[in-house]
C-alpha cells in the first residue's frame, strides 16, 4: 500500500513538473521551486495521513498552489530572514512567544511561534510551531514540527 501511495505521489509530481514547462522555470524559478516543494509536501502529508490516491493528488495540487504563491512572492532575503527567525524561535524562544522577521526592502514580514515543546520516547527534543507570513497585507499560516538533531541543528519533521 505504501509503495502504491509513493508511486502515486511521484506520478503527480512528475506531471506537475512536465506541465510547468522549462520556460516557466527559467522565467520565474521561485514560483516553480515553491510549487514543486509545496506539491511534494502536500502529497507526503496526505500520504502520511492515510489518504486515498485522490486525496493525495488533492494534497499535491493544493500544496503546489500555496507553495507556488509563496515561492513567487518571497525573495532570497525574505527566506533568509524567515529561516533565521525560525532558528531563533526553535532554539531560544519560550513556548507562545513569537519571533518576528521583517524585510523592509519588500515589505514582507512574519512570525515564528513555538506552540509546544516535548521530548520523544527516543530522547529527541521537538517543538511544534506556527509560521505566519504577511505578503501585501495578506497572511498565510503554516504549522509544523521540528526536532533537534544530534549535531544541534533543527530539522523539520512535519
Amino acid at each position: 500500500m505504501q509503495r502504491t501511495v509513493l508511486k502515486g505521489v511521484a506520478f503527480v509530481v512528475s506531471i506537475a513538473i512536465l506541465t510547468t514547462g522549462c520556460a516557466t522555470i527559467q522565467e520565474n524559478p521561485k514560483t516553480t521551486v515553491g510549487a514543486l516543494g509545496g506539491g511534494t509536501f502536500g502529497g507526503l502529508v496526505a500520504a502520511a495521513a492515510g489518504a486515498s490516491p485522490a486525496g493525495i493528488a488533492a494534497g499535491v495540487i493544493g500544496g503546489m498552489l500555496v507553495g507556488g504563491l509563496v515561492g513567487n512572492l518571497l525573495d532570497e532575503r525574505d527566506k533568509k530572514l524567515a529561516a533565521e527567525a525560525a532558528q531563533k524561535a526553535l532554539e531560544t524562544a519560550p513556548t507562545g512567544k513569537p519571533v518576528a522577521w521583517n524585510n523592509p526592502d519588500t515589505g514582507h514580514s512574519g512570525t515564528v511561534t513555538p506552540t509546544k515543546t516535548y521530548q520523544t520516547a527516543e530522547g529527541s527534543y521537538c517543538r511544534e510551531y506556527q509560521h505566519i507570513v504577511t505578503i501585501d497585507g495578506k497572511q498565510e499560516k503554516a504549522y509544523g514540527t521540528a526536532c533537534r538533531q544530534p549535531d544541534g541543528s533543527w530539522k523539520i519533521v512535519n
